[in-house]
Order: structure tokens, then sequence, then C-alpha cells
């Protein structure tokens, strides 16, 4: 097993045989990366939270398609027997998730075509360009969708962090009975999914035999505002809420319909909300005092 990224894992080392530091936006790198392997998992991106693929779309676009359409190729010439393409939820129209009350999105609700701008846009594209290495090349290429992944060992600060993590941060280093900030008006609605079971759901995918487009993820909807209260219930803490209307918020609403993943995979995640906020938050609040950080929180007042 080969791991390859632009540096090497920050909190733990790789379980992988082998870990090569490569920039797979390069094509010989790409061609490297690949050799003498039956399988690839396509998870590389320049990505983030919302506030980062809000504010670095030609860089997302620039970086990320090179990288995938390198890869892909890479893969072909390298004799590769599966190749898996990690999609995302950004893909599907905003026009299908404008209400927080949003009908779970299908796999052919992709179409027609108004994924969010940049990071959306480019993992559209990817997608085709999996299904045209299929129809002319028969690399059997798998595509996954995934809903907001979380877990430990992911970034949780410096402004790639999702959701969840930056929640968790914000309540470890508060003090019960202060004010954290919230992006948006906290009715924002979105659906979870545990790293494990993302895990477990890739691997899944990949040795079946589906080709088409599938999405993983959980189907439980929730708002940002129970995200808030979920982890601050976890952490034993009171917490207010200070909402910030001018902060991006993304889409008003986004849930999966798992509907195909059952019936392909005769699987779906199995870990809930609560458990995986509880790993996730211990995790971050352990990170945050080996840094010393939280014997020097603020004793009043936002967090942000």
């Amino acid at each position: 097993m080969r791991g390859v990224d632009l540096k090497y894992p920050e909190y733990e080392e790789s379980p992988a045989h082998e870990f090569e530091l490569l920039d797979l936006r390069r094509w010989p790198n790409c061609l490297q990366a690949t050799r003498s392997v039956q399988h690839v998992y396509n998870l590389a991106a320049n990505m983030g939270g919302i506030g980062f693929i809000e504010s670095h779309k030609a860089e997302i676009m620039h970086d990320n398609v090179l990288i995938n359409v390198h890869m892909l190729e890479g893969a072909r010439l390298n004799g590769v027997a599966r190749y898996l393409y990690t999609s995302s939820a950004c893909i599907y129209p905003a026009y299908r998730q404008n209400t927080p009350d949003v009908t779970p999105l299908k796999e052919e609700h992709a179409y027609p075509a108004e994924p969010e701008d940049g990071y959306g846009w480019e993992k559209l594209f990817s997608e085709r360009q999996c299904r045209h290495y299929l129809e002319d090349h028969a690399l059997e290429t798998r595509v996954v969708r995934f809903h907001n992944i979380f877990g430990p060992l992911g970034s949780y600060d410096g402004g790639r962090e999702k959701s969840p993590a930056a929640i968790c941060r914000k309540i470890a280093l508060a003090n019960d009975g202060d004010e954290v900030e919230v992006w948006g008006d906290g009715n924002q609605t979105r659906s979870y999914c545990y790293i494990d079971d993302c895990v477990d759901g890739i691997y899944r995918l990949m040795i079946s035999d589906y080709r088409e487009p599938l999405n993983l993820g959980q189907d439980r909807l929730i708002t940002i505002n129970d995200l808030v209260d979920f982890v601050a219930t976890i952490a034993g803490k009171v917490i207010r809420k200070k909402y910030d209307l001018t902060k991006p918020q993304g889409v008003r609403g986004r849930n999966s319909d798992n509907t195909r993943l059952r019936e392909v995979l005769n699987w779906e995640p199995q870990v809930s909300l609560e458990e995986g906020l509880e790993r996730t938050y211990r995790w971050i609040e352990s990170q945050l005092a080996d840094r010393g950080l939280l014997a020097a929180r603020p004793t009043a007042g936002m967090v942000s």
C-alpha cells in the first residue's frame, strides 16, 4: 500500500507500507504515484470549509482539475484495475438546496447542472472525465459523492476546517456560559457522516460492480444550531450563540438520499452523529490541550 501527499500526515503516522511526498498537480508525479498498483483511491484535493472554497475558487479549480486529469491518465497508462474518485455533494444544483427543509438529494438530481461555484464545478467535471475513461479506455472507475465527512485527524483550525471541527474547537476553547460565533443564522441544514463510515463505504464501493456516482453520507438532517447544541452537551457547557450573517454559509439545506447506497452496497453508515461528535470533540480537545491552549482560554466573550 502506497500513500502519497504534499506533506506527511500531520497528526499521526501513515499506516501505508510506503509514503511518498509528491505534488499531484504535476504530470510526472501522477505517473510515479500510480505505478505498480491495482487500485487507486484518489482523495487528493485542494479544499476546505465553506469560507475557504468561497474565497479560493480559481486556485481550487486549477489545482484539482490538474490532479484529477493527470491521476486518471497515470492510472490508465500504468494499467490500474480500478480507480475511485471522491466527488462531493457540492455538485448538486443550488436550486434544489434553497430551503432548510430540503428534499434529500438523489444521484440523478445532479442535472440540469448548477453546482457550487468553483469547487462543485470541478468535481462535476471530474465525474464526467471518469465516465469517459470508463467508456473510452475501459478503466474501471468508481465515483463517490461525499456528504460532509468529519472526524478525528482532520483540520480543526487555520481556515480549512469543516463546520463540525470548527464548532468543536470553538466550544472546547470556550468557558461555560461563553458565546461562540455561528456563521449565518444557524437554521441552515446539513447531514454529517463520520470518517470510519466513509472509509468503510469507499472500500465497499471500490470492490462493487457499480459504475455510476453514488452518495455516501448520513441521511439525518439537522440545523447548525442543533450541531452547536450537540457539541455543547458533549462538552458539558452552556453555550450562547452569536450569529454573523456576513460570513459565507453555503446552501440553505443539504441532505443525502441513501436509497441507492442501501440498494447497491446492502449497507449504510453505522456511526450515529452523537457518537461521531463525541469522538471528534475529545480528539480536538486533546489537541488543544497538548498545544497549551485550553489553560489560556478567555474567561468570557466571543470565541472565534
